[in-house]
């Protein structure tokens, strides 16, 4: 059985992922950890009280974040003094953060990805091979929607699929981003040419998605040694 840490757990991923490793077999969930001040610190979801104190990183075998980068980063100071393996759905890092998750994946392994769904990290795929097979008579822009209270924009996902184009053409698609309502997660990538237009569209309905990615991360990671990792190869 796998021992859970969920950083970041007051919030919205944080709370789903805690309800569905409650249901998990493979998992005990030990460590509910939020910052100071959190409304929910010292609270309790279901029967987990979440704590403020990140020395309980010790207790776990697995954490998966889903918080905001600074806390990401004062929690990584732990995992690395105790030599944890990290899940890392958290977005919003400028260049100099990323490459602090980066340096630690030398000493601990890191599952670092913009978005845990497998349906998106398949995206990730196709995004790319129809941007190249396609070539350079097509327009390719990326249209992207979340609630509002989603603090980045464009999303990490957006400039994860600008990358990959990016890879495969050399050229940078434009990211167009909405926050409007309760939206959980749209993504759209348009390949617009002359008289025809395709697009690769995928919708997330539910957190869920992202949890349970998350959760399989976490159970994937569990043993392997250090290393920058992604769900492409969770997914292998």
């Amino acid at each position: 059985m796998i021992k859970l840490g969920v950083l970041g757990a007051g919030g919205r991923m944080g709370r789903r992922i805690i309800e569905l490793a409650l249901n998990d077999r493979e998992f005990a969930l030990t460590l509910a950890l939020e910052k100071r001040g959190h409304p929910l610190s010292g609270k309790y979801i279901d029967k987990i009280k979440i704590s403020s104190a990140a020395d309980g990183i010790f207790l776990i075998d697995v954490a998966i974040d889903f918080s905001l980068p600074q806390a990401t980063l004062e929690n990584l100071d732990y995992l690395l003094k105790y030599k944890k393996p990290l899940v890392l759905g958290t977005t919003g890092f400028t260049e100099e953060e990323a490459d602090k998750i980066k340096e630690a994946a030398k000493a601990i392994p890191v599952v670092f990805s913009p978005n845990m769904s497998i349906g998106v990290n398949l995206l990730f795929g196709l995004a790319g091979e129809i941007a190249r097979k396609l070539g350079p008579g097509y327009d390719i822009e990326i249209v992207e929607a979340h609630h509002k209270a989603k603090k980045d924009a464009p999303s990490g996902t957006a400039k994860k699929l600008a990358q990959v184009i990016a890879d495969e053409t050399a050229r940078i698609p434009a990211v167009h981003a909405l926050r409007a309502g309760d939206i959980v997660g749209d993504h759209i990538v348009i390949y617009a040419g002359g008289g025809e237009r395709i697009e690769l569209k995928h919708q997330a309905h539910s957190r869920d998605v992202f949890a349970l990615g998350a959760l399989r991360a976490a159970k994937w990671i569990a043993g392997k040694p250090a290393g920058l990792y992604s769900m492409q190869d969770v997914l292998k």
